[in-house]
């Protein structure tokens, strides 16, 4: 059977530096950290105290303030990001068959504001003090859900959950519906919204995040000092299309999906393998999926966490996949600008990694100082650089051993 290809249309983000595509990418090239205090509870006696959060974000400009009230914060920020993906893509009402557009958006942790927030509620007050929303407004599956009903997308729908992988994950499995033709389009991506006490303290326990109390300093991938990523909340979410389909219609193509890799490492539920063997196969999975050899490949947008285990497991598994050819290869971490979003990560970093691919900038690790020998490779530390880059690779990789890569190549007919 012939295989679709498929296209990038749309872009839609909420981060921490900037809400839609033209906001996120100008604070990522300018190299703009939103890495900072917790402000959304009093965090004096957590281990960790800083964290990469949205200020300014207003649900009514997405939602009626009732419907909002209904609504977890995740849920709020994936609407916001389909709809910027959406008006984006130049879809409306009479250019798709709405049962012929699907929605994979997942969340790692969903509705944590609301489990708080009931758990609260229940202990103070008991049962009848629960909302009647509460159920909705925990589910993972909610934020697809809730895509799906405002939009009127009635194709094939699924929300993962794979932690970190979790966008790239929906990504990648929407490339495959698009690929074998069971959809026309598909809305996919994920969001998280977790910078509250029971999952910040969590995470402080799981002494996975950074001790570091110097916004400037904390979040430095790859760097020889660091000791712990920093976390961060946003959506980011993307239209994918046949390319059939979107020539008809006379759409805007950001870049061509053209690999996915999906490994387990089956090793442990939050270290990675050692060896890097479930990254080493995934990369190579997604080059396979792509028919590249490793030599053409020029820019990977890394998962780098900033903590020591990941980072040195990730430039290992580069080393390993692309041998002598990794030296020539430019490689950057946005989580040093945005902190880790957690299930949200995969996506929005998929959404800058097609916009290196669009524009030929590649955004900069920051707070480079003291190279790492287990790191030896180019991690772009020096400011935004400029390149014509065809073909690019985003790397996730997940609490509980789940690696995802996905290649992009620039568009040519």
């Amino acid at each position: 059977m012939k295989e679709n290809r498929v296209v990038i249309t749309g872009l839609g983000v909420v981060s921490p530096v900037g809400t839609g595509v033209d906001e996120f990418w100008k604070g990522l090239t300018e190299g703009k950290s939103a890495i900072g205090p917790v402000t959304r509870f009093d965090a004096s006696e957590f281990r960790s105290k800083l964290a990469a959060e949205i200020k300014d974000f207003d649900p009514s400009e997405w939602v009626d303030r009732k419907e909002a009230r209904r609504m977890d914060r995740f849920t709020q920020f994936a609407l916001a990001a389909s709809t910027l993906a959406l008006k984006d893509a130049g879809l409306t009402e009479d250019n798709f068959d709405p049962n012929r557009a699907g929605v994979i958006v997942g969340s790692g942790i969903g509705g944590s504001t609301s489990i708080e927030t009931g758990t609260k509620a229940l202990a103070d007050c008991g049962p009848k003090a629960l909302n009647p929303f509460f159920v909705s407004m925990v589910l993972i599956n909610m934020a697809a859900s809730i895509v799906s009903i405002k939009h009127g997308l009635k194709g094939p729908i699924s929300a993962p959950s794979v932690a970190c992988s979790t966008g790239s994950n929906a990504i990648g499995d929407s490339f495959r519906i698009l690929q074998r033709g069971d959809a026309d389009i598909m809305i996919a991506g994920s969001t998280e919204a977790c910078i509250n006490p029971l999952p910040y303290g969590g995470f402080c326990a799981t002494r996975s995040m950074t001790q570091n109390e110097d916004p400037k300093t904390a979040c430095r991938p790859f760097d020889k000092n660091r000791d712990g990523f920093v976390m961060g909340e946003g959506s980011g979410i993307v239209v994918l299309e046949t390319l059939e389909h979107a020539l008809a219609r006379g759409a805007k193509i950001y870049g061509e999906v053209v690999g996915y890799g999906n490994t387990a490492d089956a090793y442990h539920f939050t270290a990675p393998a050692p060896d890097g063997d479930g990254m080493i196969r995934v990369m190579n999975q997604a080059l396979k999926d792509a028919g590249m050899e490793v030599n053409e490949l020029q820019y990977i947008n890394a998962h780098g966490t900033s903590t020591v285990l990941n980072d040195k497991a990730e430039s290992g598994a580069i080393g390993s996949v692309f041998g002598d050819h990794a030296k020539n290869l430019k490689i950057s971490s946005i989580k040093s600008m945005i902190g880790h979003l957690l299930g949200a990560a995969g996506s929005v970093e998929f959404v800058a990694t097609a916009m290196t691919v669009f524009t030929g900038q590649i955004p900069a690790t920051l707070n480079y100082e003291e190279p790492d020998p287990d790191c030896p490779f180019d991690y772009v530390t020096n400011g935004t650089e400029s390149m014509d880059v065809k073909t690019a690779m985003s790397n996730s990789f997940g609490f509980g051993g789940g690696n995802v890569s996905l290649v992009i190549k620039k568009y040519g007919e």
